[in-house]
């Protein structure tokens, strides 16, 4: 951090007050029968000195109700008073709501403190937070991904091959139907799509056990794999254990791991090849940064999950590279539920930012 950036943090202003809202908003492709809309549960912090921090806690389908709940009641009189210091709050608050769970909707709803805080942070240096914490790339690759395990084969092809015409590099599937065959059908049609030279990863969302992930490996790591994501339910170190030592492809998982505890303990199990913590899963920006560190020091590369107008930010500050999510027609900007342009901007299958202070999220009345 910065030495300006450092002093904002010592004289952070008081945090007078929390609101809350909750926006759902219908996806323009939904992805299957159980995740029609996505849920933003959007925040105000307001200080002592006039300030105003804007974030937000974000769940495709399951909690909005119990996040907003817990930012009102339980959240908002805690941190009133406390000063307007993310890393400080975020410490304190983990430690508060711990009864309730480690991690999970109580993660999620410190997002939306999180979020706002160093939004209000950056605002006041009159920088974005990626410049706040120290821009290190001028831009960063992204991947075109799909949650598409219920579109027909012909919809996968047409919906690969837009990513090709998009001048995608690298594009992520569903997989995970109930003959791995038809798997295998689907795969290779997307690699003829794709041709040899651009990536290909592949995501089970945890439909699998380890002897069928086995047998999934067997007939789809001929494909040429960049990674096999999260094939078995995320919980089952053990399992992950067991695969990565005999997987061809390299193992990727993290969207459902909730605090750095739980990846370093996938770290040290030699479980995992990529981590991919989703920011406001694991509680914000600030137990994001730690992941980071930890996966640094342990030589495990770091792709965020989903969320691209966020992910894409903070991509900007990492040291090394990193390929950045894009799910088809569902960021903030397509969904339309922001009240002015996106913070970054997507072009030539690369994300830049927009020089917006703070994180540069304002959402419109919808509700």
């Amino acid at each position: 951090m910065s030495a300006p950036a450092a002093e904002a943090v010592r004289t952070a202003p008081r945090i007078t007050g929390l609101s809350t809202r909750l926006i759902t908003v219908p996806l323009r492709r939904h992805w299957g029968a159980e995740a029609p809309e996505n849920h933003v549960i959007v925040t105000e912090i307001n200080t002592d000195d006039g300030g105003a921090g804007h974030g937000f806690s974000w769940t495709p389908t399951i909690g909005p109700h119990a996040v907003k709940a817990l930012l009102d009641h339980d959240i908002a009189p805690f941190i009133t008073g406390l000063p307007a210091n993310p890393e400080t709050v975020w410490d304190a608050l983990w430690k508060r709501l711990h009864e309730a769970g480690s991690g999970g909707l109580t993660t999620i709803a410190m997002a939306g403190v999180d979020l706002a805080l160093w939004d209000l942070l950056a605002a006041r240096a009159g920088t974005s937070v990626a410049g706040f914490l120290g821009q290190r790339q001028e831009s960063a690759e992204v991947y075109g991904s799909g949650v598409n395990l219920h579109y027909t084969l012909e919809e996968l092809v047409a919906q690969v091959q837009r990513w090709v015409a998009a001048g995608h590099q690298a594009v992520k599937i569903k997989v995970g139907k109930p003959d791995i065959r038809e798997d295998a059908e689907r795969v290779a049609a997307v690699r003829s799509v794709l041709g040899p030279d651009r990536k290909l990863m592949i995501d089970a969302n945890q439909r699998w056990d380890l002897p069928t992930t086995l047998r999934a490996l067997d007939a789809l790591a001929g494909f040429g794999l960049e990674w096999l994501e999260e094939p078995i339910r995320a919980d089952d170190l053990w399992a992950y254990r067991r695969l990565r030592k005999h997987s061809p492809v390299p193992i990727a998982l993290g969207e459902n791991l909730h605090t750095i505890y739980r990846f370093r303990d996938f770290i040290e199990a030699e479980a995992v090849d990529i981590i991919q913590p989703n920011i406001v899963r694991v509680g914000g920006v600030t137990p994001f940064r730690r992941i980071v560190e930890l996966a640094r020091t342990n030589s495990i590369k770091i792709m965020p999950h989903l969320l691209p107008e966020l992910s894409g930010q903070l991509a900007l500050t990492l040291a090394e590279p990193t390929l950045v999510e894009d799910v088809e027609e569902a960021s903030f900007e397509q969904l339309g539920i922001l009240a002015g342009p996106a913070p970054v901007r997507f072009s030539n299958s690369r994300v830049t930012l927009n020089d917006q202070p703070g994180l540069g999220f304002r959402f419109n009345d919808a509700g």
